[in-house]
């Protein structure tokens, strides 16, 4: 995965942390019962409670809140913590028990438990993250949402190109500039030409600015990932990838089995069930863009789906 300020970490390893958003007051969010088998018991319908956390950047506060309201709402104790920070403290946790659920991505989370894995779509990373979990560890449901690089267009590119997906460029791409981070062509040139038989015009190192360039046409082609809110600002376009060269990202709840019986999987999986790409984008703008809390954010989005 190609890496980008802040969220690279969520998108790779989660190894730095990324820019933390707080929805959960001042203090340690690891303070309390935060020592290991004492609290590995809790579960959801049985009056105990369900420990919700969340890695320190605002994406992840934002589905944590989702997980935790959806089990609020079928009647099961929550304890929220979140913005505690990387993939390594958050995977320790979850395993001691201090907590029960996690929101995650799945190619990533196989990339941290293996990083010589090769599988790409969601099935195949799935079924190779449940060979590598530790016992006592699970993923649920995993969504149709992904946090994920993309080729992407403006929708006036789109439109006059007729483009919807990375195959559809077959023919265009070579008189197409495309632009993304610097290390965009090293790691991705050859893969779109084996793929899809792709050589583009030109590669431009545009970085951070690189929704602004497709805007202003500086490139036709480029590197986003599918919940930047200026997908929505400036109303841009992910091509469908059949092909697999981003590996699949989908959210998907990590949990301590020992802490969630089946209720509380049950409000999991129908979050799962509900949520999307273009949703979750619509989300983080809300929460990004207009600075609007979270927990608003994700209650709205429950009642909305028929989940509060």
């Amino acid at each position: 995965m190609t890496t980008r300020p802040v969220r690279t970490a969520l998108a790779v390893l989660l190894l730095a942390g990324a820019a933390a958003c707080s929805s959960s007051g001042g203090g340690d969010p690891l303070a309390a019962k935060s020592s290991g088998p004492a609290a590995s018991a809790p579960a959801g319908g049985s009056g105990k409670t369900v420990v919700v956390g969340s890695a320190n950047f605002p994406e992840n506060v934002l589905l944590a809140s989702i997980y935790s309201q959806a089990l609020k709402a079928k009647g099961v104790p929550v304890e929220e913590k979140f913005n505690i920070g990387s993939r390594e403290l958050l995977y320790g946790q979850l395993q001691s028990g201090a907590l029960t659920v996690l929101p995650e991505y799945n190619g990533a989370l196989l990339g941290y438990l293996d990083a010589k894995s090769t599988a790409t779509g969601k099935d195949a990373v799935n079924t190779e993250l449940k060979a590598k979990l530790p016992a006592g560890l699970a993923i649920l449901d995993s969504s149709a949402a992904e946090d994920k690089d993309s080729l992407t267009v403006t929708q006036e590119t789109a439109d006059k190109l007729g483009v919807k997906s990375i195959a559809d460029l077959a023919g265009k791409a070579q008189d197409l500039v495309v632009g993304g981070p610097p290390e965009f062509k090293s790691r991705r040139e050859q893969q779109f030409k084996d793929a899809y038989g792709l050589t583009f015009k030109e590669w431009k190192p545009t970085g951070d600015t690189t929704a602004n360039a497709l805007k202003d046409g500086t490139v036709q082609v480029g590197n986003v990932f599918t919940t930047d809110p200026k997908l929505v600002q400036l109303k841009l376009v992910s091509l469908a990838d059949p092909k697999n060269v981003f590996s699949a990202q989908n959210v998907t709840p990590l949990v301590n089995q020992a802490g969630l019986d089946a209720t509380g999987t049950a409000a999991l999986n129908a979050v799962s069930a509900k949520l999307d790409t273009a949703g979750l984008t619509a989300l983080m703008k809300r929460v990004a863009v207009d600075k609007e809390d979270p927990a608003a954010v994700a209650a709205d989005w429950l009642k909305s789906s028929g989940l509060n």
